[in-house]
């Protein structure tokens, strides 16, 4: 099992691990990682590890999780069993992505709020975002009242805590997991929280903000309709 670092705290920019296990030269697996795996709709980071004992640096390309492992693809191949390392996040991306993810929460919950959809599909990017919603009613004007509510939530630069419970007592404290429509995955015993003060807490294993002012402002750039029932969303970050 890798130790997951990010969870608690997302602005983890560098970390020293001990490599357990390679694999073909290319795949490596650390008893701990602050990278972000390709997970939930958010893209996996990217950076580099860097051998102590020599300073010898290896890049990462792609982290993935395989059950209860986190796999960072590598190259120039190198690395050994046991070699003690350091992990150097490539920060602009990560923030940039933890900007889209708690952007995504507050304008997915304002949505849900004011129209009850929730969230059927979702796939953040750097420069723009997209989340797919069950919603009956497709009123585009409504969307602007949702952005114009969404950058309120930003605009109070509210506090975003993070915590990890048991399953047992995060459904008896909350009346949902989570927006998705899909609901929360049955095999989550220990449920990771992300609570925006005074508007939303929900289950979630990606990368956030401390604080919702950090987010700046989110743009509603263009809707489709895919669907009976489903509708699409993109947005920006506003800078």
């Amino acid at each position: 099992m890798t130790e997951v670092l990010y969870l608690l705290d997302c602005y983890l920019k560098e970390f020293e691990a001990t490599v357990e296990s390679i694999k073909d030269d290319k795949y490596v697996v650390l008893d701990k990682t602050a990278f972000y795996p390709n997970a939930g709709g958010q893209p996996y980071d990217t950076g580099k590890l860097a051998r102590l004992s020599d300073g010898a640096e290896f890049s990462v390309a792609f982290v993935a999780k395989f059950g209860d492992v986190i796999s960072h693809e590598f190259t120039p191949a190198g690395l050994k069993p046991g070699d003690k390392v350091k992990g150097i996040i490539d920060w602009d991306r990560r923030y940039r992505h933890m900007r889209m993810h708690t952007a995504a929460h507050v304008i997915a919950n304002v949505i849900e709020k004011e129209a009850g959809a929730l969230i059927t599909g979702n796939q953040l990017g750097l420069d723009k975002s997209r989340i797919d919603f069950s919603l009956d009613n497709f009123d585009r004007e409504k969307f602007k009242e949702y952005e114009e509510k969404a950058n309120q939530i930003i605009k109070e630069n509210r506090k975003v805590n993070l915590s990890i419970v048991s399953r047992e007592e995060a459904e008896q404290s909350l009346k949902k997991l989570t927006t998705l429509a899909k609901g929360f995955p049955s095999e989550i015993k220990q449920v990771r929280l992300v609570e925006i003060e005074n508007f939303t807490i929900e289950g979630c294993g990606g990368t956030h903000l401390a604080s919702t002012g950090e987010i700046k402002g989110v743009k509603i750039i263009n809707l489709e309709n895919k669907g009976k029932n489903n509708r699409r969303m993109y947005y920006e970050l506003v800078d």
